[in-house]
């Protein structure tokens, strides 16, 4: 007898019910045109609304505090950030089989950012340095730290260990598996964030940043913003840099080396995890997390 199958967790979406949701939710939008964004994100389907809004649908569990999160956040911090970040303009709920909050944003023109046209840029890495100094200064007093519902604390990058070791015996022969540890063992080993907690963005890599003419216009997707160690957020220096543009970051964030070690071990957790997910199906990833590998051994 044939095993019962296992019931997919992630709710079936599509243009028809986020037309009912928003429809129903908010009627002020009801006659706007909905088109998919394609691809769609890992964590949400995303619609663009009319010419100045989107809609975000959570895709699975894991990303379903992101809506109440940003709706929270965003706002407050948008004032003191250089660069735009999503505005939301409202919270949906639950409804027609579809399970979970999702939101309602304004809509950030420009195109997702590349290696291929900002990788030497010092002026695109300075700039996201001066971003992440304006995150990292923004600490208001009435921070719920132990709020999970808000999801704030993030995770350390230990608990990243065994997954990424075993991703490191995974590649060997694809990359140089040897490099690979001695890069993850000096994250690990490197002392940890000893100040007060400040804002990560979280999951700040090349493919939340927008720009326009060429140039930084904006940050997307907070759904992992937290407090704590900010070394996460070096990410976008092996994702986007090379190595010329990568020091002109680091000096201008004004990085120590145990905060920038941790920081390569989150690049590499990172790029081994979705390398040894998604490389083998789709070459755009693959080329994508081979140069954040490549980059992270660099240094």
């Amino acid at each position: 007898m044939p095993p019962a199958r296992t019931a997919d967790p992630r709710p079936a979406i599509d243009a028809v019910l986020a037309r009912r949701l928003v429809d129903s939710q908010f009627p002020q939008w009801a006659a706007l045109p909905l088109e998919l964004l394609d691809p769609a994100g890992s964590d949400h389907m995303i619609y663009r609304l009319g010419e100045d809004l989107s809609v975000r649908l959570p895709r699975h569990a894991g990303a379903i505090g992101q809506a109440a999160k940003e709706s929270e956040w965003l706002p407050r911090l948008a004032p003191h950030l250089p660069l735009a970040v999503p505005v939301p303009v409202g919270v949906g709920e639950p409804d027609f089989g579809y399970p979970w909050p999702w939101a309602v944003s304004r809509w950030l023109d420009g195109q997702v950012a590349t290696s291929e046209a900002l990788a030497d840029s010092s002026r695109a890495a300075v700039r996201l340095a001066e971003f992440l100094t304006a995150l990292h200064a923004f600490v208001p007093e009435d921070v719920p730290v132990g709020d999970a519902h808000l999801d704030l604390a993030g995770r350390p990058l230990a608990d990243r260990d065994r997954a990424t070791r075993a991703a490191i015996a995974e590649v060997d022969g694809v990359f140089d598996a040897a490099a690979l540890t001695e890069v993850w063992d000096a994250a690990l080993d490197a002392p940890a964030w000893d100040r007060a907690p400040v804002w990560f963005h979280g999951d700040f890599h090349t493919g939340n940043l927008l720009t326009v003419d060429g140039r930084l216009s904006a940050v997307i997707d907070f759904g992992g913003l937290g407090i704590g160690d900010p070394a996460c957020d070096l990410t976008i220096a092996f994702t986007l840099m090379s190595a010329g543009s990568r020091a002109a970051f680091r000096a201008a964030l004004g990085v120590d080396d145990a905060t920038w070690a941790r920081g390569r071990g989150w690049a590499l957790a990172t790029g081994l995890n979705a390398y040894t997910s998604y490389a083998a199906v789709n070459p755009r990833v693959a080329a994508q997390t081979t140069r954040q590998i490549t980059e992270a051994l660099v240094g």
